[in-house]
């Protein structure tokens, strides 16, 4: 049976990106990105908001470079990644579990949507989608096909 893991979000960075190394030299790229839902209340007829907060976490060398020119606090982005829950010892050696939004390989997606009113892609399909620069993200999986 097949399956499918994909986290679709449109929101704003929370805070600058952070940018990190792996033990083995690698970057990683981790940010909050906000999604709000609004509504009127029916009873009160007030304006509600409610905020959703979204751990993003970037493998990908490309978009980890796009993240260090162009995303900062308050930017407004398209994401797509997996959904990913990681287990860790706190400092107490406490198991700890959080769950990310991840972009890596060939299903990731990022697209700024409020660069001077035009929107840029970078990922798999931008150029199909966007006259605009992109970067496509490449996975090693290509390496596994016969042909």
């Amino acid at each position: 049976m097949a399956s499918l893991n994909k986290a679709t979000l449109i929101g704003n960075v929370g805070k600058d990106p952070e940018i990190r190394m792996t033990k083995d030299g690698r970057e990683i790229a981790s940010f909050s990105l906000a999604t709000s839902d609004v509504w009127k209340d029916k009873s009160t007829g007030e304006k509600r908001e409610k905020t959703e907060w979204h751990k993003i976490v970037v493998f990908s060398p490309p978009l980890i470079e796009l993240i260090k020119k162009y995303v900062k606090k308050g930017r407004k982005l398209y994401v797509e990644g997996s959904i990913q829950t990681r287990k860790w010892m706190d400092q107490n050696n406490a198991e700890r579990y959080t769950t990310e939004i991840a972009l890596q390989g060939f299903n990731s997606v990022l697209i700024l949507l409020d660069e001077s009113g035009t929107n840029r892609q970078f990922g798999e399909d931008a150029a199909e989608n966007s006259g605009e620069k992109h970067f496509e993200v490449e996975d090693d999986i290509n390496d596994n096909i016969p042909f």
